[in-house]
């Protein structure tokens, strides 16, 4: 039988995730200071699709916060809230889309005390909407590049603040 939503793949409801690592030289202290404690603060640094970032709530960075940011990706404006779902300090740091379902995670693992950090950076967009659909393959592959791009751009801003 025919199907044109099978065929215009309108039916997809996996979640497309892109994810990269890379060793950095830096331990996990200093790695976790600039990813999770002064998100705010660097964040744009890393992500320079993002053009306006704000804390939402008062306080220092801990779970629950939650962040407001405007992207421009590939000439598209969007703009979302985020929620710190997982902050374990040196280890892992997690948010959530709160008014779009996407997931974001940087995960630590020392490799040499003090030394060397292996960061894991994992993008999931939990929902394509219908309209993207058609274009999944094309939003994997983009997700998937920007998640080396990530990493790239962290181990680049990283390993320059600690050249003397």
């Amino acid at each position: 039988m025919f199907n044109l939503g099978s065929m215009l793949n309108l039916d997809s409801t996996e979640p497309v995730i892109g994810s990269a690592d890379a060793i950095i030289e830096c331990s996990a202290r200093e790695l976790f200071k600039f990813l999770g404690e002064e998100l705010f603060q660097n964040y744009p640094k890393w992500s320079p699709e993002v053009k306006e970032l704000e804390q939402m709530t008062p306080g220092a960075v801990e779970l629950g916060t939650i962040g407001r940011q405007v992207r421009i990706d590939q000439g598209r404006r969007s703009e979302s809230k985020f929620r710190i779902s997982i902050y374990q300090p040196d280890v892992r740091i997690t948010f959530d889309g709160v008014s779009d379902p996407y997931r974001c995670t940087y995960e630590l693992e020392e490799i040499i005390s003090d030394k060397s950090v292996k960061l894991t950076f994992t993008f999931e967009l939990l929902e394509l909407l219908a309209v993207m659909r058609p274009f999944e393959r094309l939003v994997r592959i983009a997700v998937k590049d920007g998640a080396q791009n990530t990493v790239k751009n962290i181990k680049r801003l990283i390993e320059a603040e600690r050249q003397p």
